[in-house]
């Protein structure tokens, strides 16, 4: 699920319908349950993410650095790199390694998803007090 997808979700699924609080109040957990299903998915996705990123920067660091044979430069698909470059000087070449601004892209957007589930997970935990608030307004409001 992208971005624009689950900001779609969370819009449907906050509206709340003042005429049947009770109901509203009942539908709670299953809000809960259903976003800390996807917070537990996209938190496997994003280790899952961390542990490729890692994986990759190895490979890359190994590669810049002249340490990978030919064999395992076949398994990865790439050619040799030609330059002789300094130690100082590979992480100038990791940073701007594509796939790896690739990588962390991916992690950077997986990280924004989570932030965004936990803070709607935030929301649907104070939608008991706004429940409860709203019908104490409409209690003094009828003179109760």
């Amino acid at each position: 699920m992208n971005m624009d997808e689950l900001k779609a979700m969370m819009s449907s699924d906050s509206k709340v319908d003042d005429t049947i609080l009770d109901q509203e109040s009942t539908k709670i957990p299953q809000l809960h349950n259903k976003y800390l299903n996807l917070l537990h998915e996209e938190r496997l996705r994003y280790k899952k993410l961390e542990a490729d990123h890692k994986t990759l920067y190895r490979h890359k660091w190994e590669y810049y650095t002249g340490k990978l044979d030919k064999e395992e430069l076949d398994k990865l698909g790439w050619e040799p790199f030609q330059k002789k470059i300094l130690r100082g000087d590979v992480n100038i070449y990791l940073d701007s390694d594509s796939e790896i601004t690739t990588s962390t892209a991916r992690m950077s957007y997986s990280s924004a998803k989570l932030q965004l589930i936990e803070d709607y997970m935030k929301s649907i935990n104070n939608r008991n007090w706004n429940i409860r608030n709203a019908i104490e307004w409409r209690k003094f409001l009828h003179g109760s």
